[in-house]
């Protein structure tokens, strides 16, 4: 048996913080490819000087970090500044992912959860993903949720939500969905439910497998992503 990957997405506001605190709590493997995303732009990276030469320096702040919301506002009303910045940090976003897949496949884990906000919007992963789950909630409540967290009026929050795939379009693609409409109770019991479905989808799985059968698997596996994000 060898160990397999679920991706997990939702939307703003749907309440996937809430399900991978249940999922964490729980002992799974989960890799945020939010942290790892700011983590491959840090100061004297390869990723952050790339940047500084394709976008200059006004868009750093005093410490040396990247200001995100700078680079933001130059990606979005750019198309073209966009795919530079993603044919620069999705490489070393992969390979940071996969070091810490590798770390688990070896530790025998049964699973690794990567919680990819863009899962079904990019598509590009799914491939390699033997499930993946979407954390939903109905249109009314995502709009109430994301007004009384961030402040905003319904206008502005409504628009926010519409920049988005759609939450019942990314219903389609999910093999399986948590329905975070309801109370924490209810969340947890259908991530208690995803959880033992997902353990009993694998025979054991042998913890002392060899670490020159797990790079052989996984260096497959990165050649295979990286072909696919830099073609």
């Amino acid at each position: 048996s060898t160990m397999f990957l679920v991706g997990l997405s939702g939307g703003i506001a749907s309440g996937k913080s809430t399900v991978v605190a249940v999922l964490r709590e729980l002992g799974c493997a989960v890799i945020d490819a939010d942290v790892i995303a700011r983590q491959v732009v840090q100061p004297h990276s390869k990723a952050h000087q790339q940047i500084l030469q394709h976008f200059g320096t006004e868009i750093l702040l005093e410490n040396g970090e990247i200001n995100r919301e700078a680079l933001g506002s130059i990606i979005f009303s750019q198309p073209e500044k966009r795919r530079l910045l993603n044919s620069i940090t999705h490489p070393e976003i992969l390979k940071e992912m996969l070091k810490q897949v590798l770390k688990y496949f070896v530790l025998g884990y049964r699973y690794v959860i990567l919680d990819i906000p863009l899962l079904f919007e990019t598509r590009g992963l799914t491939r390699f993903m033997k499930y993946t789950v979407l954390v939903y909630c109905d249109p009314p409540t995502q709009l109430a949720r994301l007004m009384k967290r961030s402040g905003l009026g319904a206008a502005e929050a409504e628009a926010r939500i519409g920049s988005q795939l759609p939450l019942d379009e990314k219903r389609k693609w999910a093999t399986h969905v948590i329905d975070n409409s309801g109370d924490w109770e209810s969340t947890r019991r259908q991530v208690l439910r995803l959880h033992s479905r997902l353990e009993d989808s694998l025979d054991f799985l042998w913890a002392r497998l060899a670490v020159g059968t797990a790079v052989a698997g996984l260096g497959a596996l990165v050649f295979l992503l990286l072909r696919h994000f830099i073609s």
